[in-house]
This record gives structure tokens, sequence and C-alpha cells, in this order.
């Protein structure tokens, strides 16, 4: 990334069924939810959306072979992006344990991101 722009953080939890993407995706919905850049296309090469580069960090506590990194993507709508895993985010107990919702376990799965945003 030439220009880095914005930078937007995020958090995404699984509290049952203990899926990582899950998790992964709200992290990065959470992170762009409440943002808007009404003036990015005037920055960007030839004004174009496709010129945008999105960056995508996430903080995964488990299951990383588990992340489906296609998912995460679909959930920015312009751009190309691309994503960073490392270690991070928590397991935490959600104090019980619903097997009709998917559990396997008690375990919540928290996500962090970090997108940023440029050309």
């Amino acid at each position: 990334m030439e220009r880095l722009m914005f930078i937007e953080t995020g958090m995404g939890i699984d509290v049952h069924g203990q899926d990582i993407t899950t998790a992964a995706v709200r992290a990065v919905k959470n992170a762009i939810h409440f943002n808007s850049m009404p003036g990015i296309r005037s920055v960007l090469p030839d004004n174009s959306l496709d010129n945008m580069k999105v960056n995508v960090k996430l903080a995964v506590p488990c299951d990383k072979d588990k992340l489906n990194i296609e998912d995460v993507k679909a959930t920015l709508p312009y751009g190309q992006v691309t994503v960073e895993i490392m270690d991070g985010g928590m397991l935490t107990t959600s104090g019980i344990v619903l097997e009709e919702k998917g559990d396997k376990n008690d375990l919540m799965y928290i996500v962090v991101a970090s997108v940023e945003v440029g050309y």
C-alpha cells in the first residue's frame, strides 16, 4: 500500500458454535460498520474504487486453519483485499453449552480486526 488513508478497528465474537470465521467476519463488519468514506474515490488513482487497497489484520485465538479467508474478503464491498492472520484474540467461557446452537464446548471465540484502507 503506497498511501494509508484510514484504519478502522473492530471486534467479533462467536458466542455459540466455536466458528472462527463467524467471529472474524463479525470483527470486520464491526470495524467498517460505522464508517463512511465519501471522498475516497476522489483520491484514488483513476477515481476508481477498484484501485482502493484494503488490508485486513485479524488477531485470532485458535483454529487459524479453519478460517475461511474468502468469507472475510467478501465482507468488504470494494477494493483489492488482502488478509493477514496473527495470534491474538481471546477464548473465554460463555458459561453454558447449548448443543442446539452447535456448541462443542462452552468457549466463546473473540477475534480482533484492523482494516487498513488506502491505495
